[in-house]
């Protein structure tokens, strides 16, 4: 098959590129404030979303191959939720040195 079934039209297309500049925008904010655990769990939200995304258009509506194109966003979105679920981990436990130090 090739890399896209159907037709995509401007809306499509904008509203793609608006998504992609809306997480990225988050993503460069938890990297400026990793410690804030709101943005940080938000920020993994786009990850798990995008994976969710990129492999429904492969394994659900068929509309994408599994090319290097589209495998690319699955790999970064992968290792990215690893390491986020990694360093959440360490937020967990500075949080909780944090409370003892203020007791």
């Amino acid at each position: 098959r090739s890399l896209l079934l159907y037709a995509v039209n401007g809306l499509q297309a904008r509203t793609f590129g608006v998504w992609t500049l809306l997480s990225s925008v988050i993503r460069c904010l938890c990297a400026i404030d990793i410690r804030n655990r709101t943005l940080y769990h938000i920020t993994l939200f786009t990850f798990f979303l995008a994976l969710a995304h990129f492999l429904s258009e492969v394994f659900i509506y068929h509309t994408a191959a599994l090319t290097i194109g589209v495998m690319a966003p699955l790999m970064v979105a992968s290792f990215s939720i690893l390491g986020m679920l990694i360093g959440l981990q360490y937020l967990e436990v500075e949080a909780l040195s944090q409370n003892k130090k203020k007791n």
